[in-house]
């Protein structure tokens, strides 16, 4: 059953199953002005609360924005769900609607799935393939520190996919190294996978650390060669002319 009613802003409380964690401002303001200049076209969906007042289900983009343009009654579609039912559908809205982030999407369809979702029911009420909802949820196995550049959109999901199988150091300075140098996931990928092709050299601990530090002070995937006499060399490779005036000058 579905209501078509105009509410006050002040009776509607935020969704507790929002999987969006982050608002852009800016776009937050421009909404608000737009809907102070034509008014609220699309009505938000809420449901009655136990307490008071209504529970928001999908729109909370456009309940801060009006909240920001200074409405007092705004038009809401009310329906009457439970519990599970409005975490379930509130997710879905969610996912068709909003512009979630890599990791806020991926949260989404691990809600889903303790909700007694099947990988394949979520693909199909998505629209999406079962592997594109499986590599979505790979992305919570990352470190958080990686987690939280896919968040801010300083690395694409892309890019992040190609680092799930590796160790996290490795992880956190190849993500390093694709902020540094630009690189694209194409890019990336070469690199990774030249590095796993080469030659594995025996390392004791503190030359793996080290290794790490030059490859981050030189923005490349610098190599500490050794054998099991302690004798070695370090090679630091170069793709273009470029990366070699940037090696150079760090030596400098």
């Amino acid at each position: 059953m579905e209501e078509l009613r105009y509410i006050s802003i002040h009776e509607i409380t935020p969704n507790p199953y929002q999987p969006r964690l982050q608002f852009d401002s800016k776009k937050l303001e421009e909404l608000a002005q737009s809907i102070k200049k034509n008014g609220l076209i699309q009505p938000m969906i809420v449901r009655p609360s136990s307490i008071i007042g209504f529970e928001l289900l999908a729109g909370e983009r456009r309940l801060r924005a009006c909240q920001l343009a200074g409405l007092e009654k705004v038009p809401v579609i009310v329906k009457v769900l439970s519990d599970e039912e409005m975490m379930t559908q509130s997710i879905i809205e969610n996912l068709q609607r909003a512009d979630l982030n890599p990791i806020e999407e991926a949260n989404s369809y691990l809600k889903l799935l303790e909700q007694g979702i099947t990988h394949e029911e979520i693909a199909k009420r998505m629209g999406k393939s079962r592997p594109y909802i499986s590599n979505s949820l790979r992305l919570l196995h990352l470190p958080k520190e990686i987690q939280e550049e896919l968040a801010s959109g300083q690395l694409s999901a892309g890019h992040a996919r190609i680092l799930i199988p590796l160790k996290k150091d490795k992880q956190l300075y190849y993500v390093d190294l694709v902020k540094k140098l630009h690189l694209s996931v194409r890019q990336l990928e070469q690199r990774v996978k030249k590095t796993k092709s080469k030659t594995k050299q025996t390392k004791n601990i503190f030359s793996l650390s080290e290794e790490v530090w030059l490859q981050k002070y030189f923005g490349t995937a610098v190599q500490i060669k050794q054998d099991k006499n302690g004798k070695g060399k370090i090679v630091i490779p170069f793709e273009n002319l470029d990366e070699f005036e940037q090696i150079i000058h760090s030596l400098k």
